[in-house]
C-alpha cells in the first residue's frame, strides 16, 4: 500500500511535468497541469501527515512528529483510562453480566454429562495437586491446634450435662443399658468358670470342697438371674438406679462446682495426652490415602458422587429459575464489586504494558495493524486534490472569461 500511493504520486509528478511542459502548445493541458499539481499537493501533504505519525519525515526533527513513538507512554495512560471509564463502568459491566444469563449457560453446560465429566476431572487433578502440596506436619500442627482451640476452652461439664439431661429425660438412654445388660448376660452365659473360685476362695479354709462349690454355683446363678431379671424388666430397680444416677449427674455436671472440676481435669488428662497427636496424624494420614485413592480412581464412588452433583448442579439452575436469577444477581454484585476496587488496576496493565513497549516498535506495532488504511487517506489525498486542483483552476478560468 505504501508502495501504491508513493507511485501514485510519482504518476501525478510525471503528468505534471508532461502537462507542464506541453501546455503552451496544447492549452488544454493547463486543466490536466492543474489536476496533477493538486493531486501532488495532496499525495504530499497526507504523505507527511501519515508519516509523522510514526516516525520523523525524511529523518528531520520537525515539531509534532514522529508522535506515536515520542507520546507513547501518553497514549497507553489515555487508553487506559478510556477502558477503566467507558468499559470497567458499574452499568457496562452489570448490563453485560445480564445480558449473559449466566445461570442458563452455565446451567445448560454443567447438565452434558459429557462437560460435567470434565470439570469432575479438572476437579480431580486440583484437589490432587492440593493433597501433594500440603505439607503433613502443618495439616496435623492445624488439627491439633483446632481441636484444642475448640475443645479446650469451652468448659465440657455444662455443655455435657444438658446433653445427657436431655437424653435422660427422653429415655435415651434405655438403649445402651440394654445393649449393656445383653453383652454381660451372654459372657455370663458363656463363662461360667468366672464363678469357679470367685467367692470360694475368700470363704474359710477348713470348709469342705463341695460347700466351696455350692456357693459358687449359688452365686453365679444368682447374678446370671439378676441380670436376666434386669434385661426382661424395664422397671427393675437396677435400671432406675441407673436413670437416677444418671439423672443427677447430668445436674451436677451442669451446676455443681466440683463435678464440673472434675470434668475439667478429665479433660485436660486427655488433650495432654501423647495420644491426642497420635490420633490427629493417623486421621489424616488416613483421610489422605482414602482421598488419594478414591481421587485416582475413575469408578470410584467419590468422582462418580462429584460428576452427579456437578450434573445436578447444572439441572437445577436450569430448570429453577428463582435460583439462577438470585447466583446472577449474586455474581453481578460480585463481579461489580471487583470491577469497582481493582478497575484502576485493571486498566493499570493496559498502561504499564505500552511503557514496556520499545517506542519505535511500537510506532511499527501500530502501523502494521492500522497502516492499510492509513495508505488509504494517502491515495485518497492525491484523488482528492487532484480533484480540487482542477475545480479551482476551472474556477479561476471562469472568473477571467467573466471579468
Amino acid at each position: 500500500m505504501k508502495r501504491f500511493a508513493t507511485w501514485l504520486l510519482v504518476l501525478m509528478a510525471l503528468v505534471f511535468a508532461i502537462s507542464f511542459a506541453l501546455q503552451e502548445r496544447y492549452p488544454a493541458l493547463q486543466f490536466v497541469r492543474a489536476a496533477a499539481e493538486g493531486g501532488m499537493v495532496g499525495a504530499l501533504a497526507d504523505w507527511f501527515a501519515v508519516t509523522a505519525l510514526f516516525r520523523y519525515p525524511l529523518g528531520l526533527r520537525i515539531p509534532h512528529t514522529n508522535i506515536i513513538a515520542n507520546r507513547k507512554n501518553e497514549i497507553g495512560a489515555s487508553l487506559g483510562e478510556f477502558v477503566e471509564e467507558n468499559f470497567l463502568s458499574d452499568q457496562v459491566v452489570q448490563q453485560k453480566l445480564e445480558s449473559i444469563g449466566i445461570s442458563d449457560r452455565v446451567g445448560g453446560w454443567l447438565a452434558k454429562p459429557e462437560n460435567a465429566g470434565r470439570l469432575t476431572d479438572e476437579f480431580v487433578v486440583a484437589a490432587g495437586g492440593t493433597l501433594e502440596l500440603l505439607d503433613d506436619e502443618d495439616v496435623k500442627g492445624l488439627i491439633e491446634t483446632l481441636a484444642r482451640e475448640h475443645l479446650a476452652k469451652p468448659e465440657w461439664g455444662p455443655s455435657i450435662g444438658r446433653v445427657g439431661e436431655r437424653l435422660v429425660a427422653s429415655g435415651q438412654q434405655h438403649a445402651a443399658v440394654d445393649l449393656l445388660l445383653d453383652r454381660a448376660y451372654l459372657w455370663l452365659a458363656d463363662h461360667p468358670e468366672a464363678f469357679e473360685t470367685a467367692v470360694s476362695e475368700r470363704l474359710p479354709g477348713w470348709l469342705p470342697r463341695f460347700v466351696d462349690r455350692m456357693v459358687d454355683d449359688k452365686a453365679y446363678r444368682e447374678v446370671l438371674g439378676f441380670v436376666a431379671g434386669a434385661r426382661a424388666d424395664a422397671r427393675h430397680p437396677l435400671r432406675l438406679a441407673v436413670d437416677r444416677y444418671l439423672a443427677e449427674l447430668s445436674v451436677d455436671l451442669q451446676y455443681d462446682r466440683e463435678t464440673i472440676r472434675r470434668a475439667e481435669e478429665l479433660k485436660l488428662e486427655l488433650l495432654d495426652s501423647p495420644r491426642l497427636r497420635e490420633f490427629t496424624s493417623e486421621t489424616w494420614d488416613a483421610v489422605k490415602a482414602a482421598l488419594g485413592e478414591a481421587l485416582a480412581d475413575p469408578g470410584s464412588p467419590l468422582r462418580a458422587g462429584i460428576r452427579s452433583t456437578f450434573a445436578e448442579v447444572g439441572g437445577r439452575l436450569v430448570r429453577d429459575k428463582a435460583l439462577g436469577a438470585k447466583i446472577d444477581g449474586w455474581v453481578a454484585e460480585s463481579v461489580g464489586y471487583a470491577v469497582r476496587q481493582y478497575r484502576h488496576e485493571i486498566a493499570g496493565v493496559i498502561t504499564e504494558t505500552v511503557e514496556r513497549w520499545d517506542a519505535a516498535e511500537t510506532a511499527e506495532k501500530i502501523e502494521l495493524q492500522v497502516g492499510k488504511d492509513l495508505q488509504f487517506i494517502r491515495i485518497n489525498g492525491t484523488v482528492v486534490g487532484a480533484l480540487a486542483g482542477l475545480a479551482i483552476f476551472v474556477i479561476a478560468q471562469g472568473l477571467l472569461v467573466l471579468f
